[in-house]
Formats: structure tokens, sequence, C-alpha cells
């Protein structure tokens, strides 16, 4: 099954190169997960207009059989972020451990405990 891969940018103008990054990212997580269905990714740009240290955020949402993975950064300000390549590396690698994760419990590799009496 082919993910569907939609990128929108806000507050900036369209990157192929950028758009390019995302495709790579989001392919990788597609050949660990091949039952992705969809994988929808936001990158904006902070509203304040600076010659440097401008901050992008990036959301991405991965759409699964069993439900939706989503991560995107929302705490304090991280001056790594200047760059939106940095920005989309740090989100995807949230997203692959969520995967894994996910994965994970679908195979029925996570350990249950008994409840305790």
């Amino acid at each position: 099954m082919a993910m569907t891969l939609s990128v929108t940018f806000d507050g900036m103008a369209p990157s192929d190169a950028l758009r390019a990054d995302v495709a790579r990212h989001a392919d990788r997580l597609g050949r660990f997960a091949p039952r992705v269905q969809a994988c929808h990714v936001v990158v904006m740009a902070s509203t304040q207009r600076r010659r440097q240290g401008n901050l992008y955020t990036v959301h991405a949402r991965l759409t699964l059989p069993g439900g939706e993975l989503a991560a995107g950064r929302t705490g304090p300000e991280d001056h790594g972020h200047e760059d939106p390549y940095v920005a989309v590396r740090d989100t995807f690698d949230v997203l692959r451990r969520q995967l894994e994760d996910h994965v994970r419990r679908q195979r029925g590799d996570v350990k249950t405990h008994a409840p305790r009496e």
C-alpha cells in the first residue's frame, strides 16, 4: 500500500528541497511500517520576522489502520530549530520512536504484567 504524503508550508515560501527532505524521512517510516496509510506534515515559520533566529516548528501526523500518531514540538523555544531541516529531523525522530512502539504493541512484543493483588 502506498503512503499518501502531504506537506504544507505556513508562514514561509514553499521549498522543493525541504519537501524532498520530508519525503525522504516519510519514506523511511513507510519502509519500517508498510501499513502506514498517510503522512501529513506542516512546516511553520515563527511569526516574528527576524533576519536571524527565526524558529521553525514542524508537526507531523501518521495515519495507521490502528489509529494515528502525531509529533511536533510545542514546548520552550529550541534554538537548534533555527534550521528547518533540524526541526524536520527532530520531529521525525519522535515519530519514528512512536511508530516503533506502536508496531511492537501490534506484534505483541511488549511484556504485559499480571495485575497486582
